[in-house]
């Protein structure tokens, strides 16, 4: 995802040069080196200054993006419809990957030894080199330090990574990086993990309705 968006209003409000179309953006999101041209588009800041996008994948940055996300809510948890918001444990992350890797495989040290750059881009039928890059080390790397961090916080639950491989019926998987294939991790399947967080979520929707002075507005109309 080349652009993080906070969709609270906050950054768009103070920053006006963040205000850009979703004709653009969804266009951004869609860059990728090799595959489909950078984008570029302007917009307009305050006092009609113009800032300029020069965007290409945001993979090679963020190619799983979860951890910006976090940091994203952490910015409006001084709101008021947000004091509700504790640590982790009233942190619920829902990830959704592309599929797996078509290198998931480890490579063999003896061939890769050999490689030169023409094997690093071509081996296997597809781009070696890159997916390393934005694979093992953006993407996995990204879900097995959340797996860590829930699980230490006693949180587990409340972080669910699905790849389009697992779908509804799968059990809900994690990456195991030591041999670099997602694992079941528990006897809960993608489906019932959703329905489970569904219902947190309703949960949570009105109980910061009930507390908070915007929701008493709201219902008393």
């Amino acid at each position: 995802m080349c652009l993080c968006l906070n969709l609270w209003g906050g950054q768009v409000k103070n920053k006006p040069s963040f205000d850009a179309l979703l004709s653009d953006i969804c266009i951004a999101t869609s860059v990728a080196p090799t595959y489909l041209p950078a984008h570029y588009f302007e917009t307009n800041g305050l006092k009609g200054k113009v800032r300029e996008f020069h965007l290409i994948d945001g993979g090679l940055a963020a190619n799983n993006p979860t951890l910006i996300a976090i940091g994203e809510v952490t910015l409006v948890k001084g709101s008021s419809d947000f004091f509700t918001i504790k640590p982790m444990d009233r942190t619920m992350v829902i990830s959704l990957g592309t599929g797996s890797s078509k290198a998931e495989l480890k490579y063999n040290a003896h061939v890769a030894s050999k490689w030169g750059v023409w094997n690093w881009l071509t081996s296997g039928g597809s781009t070696s080199l890159i997916n390393a890059f934005s694979q093992a080390s953006a993407a996995d790397m990204v879900d097995l330090h959340l797996s860590v961090v829930f699980k230490a916080l006693h949180s587990e639950k409340n972080y669910l990574r699905i790849q389009l491989r697992g779908l509804l019926r799968q059990p809900v998987s994690r990456v195991n990086v030591e041999i670099g294939r997602f694992e079941a991790c528990n006897h809960e399947t993608n489906k019932e993990a959703l329905i489970r967080f569904a219902k947190l979520l309703s949960e949570e929707k009105w109980l910061r309705l009930a507390r908070s002075p915007h929701g008493h507005i709201a219902k008393s109309h």
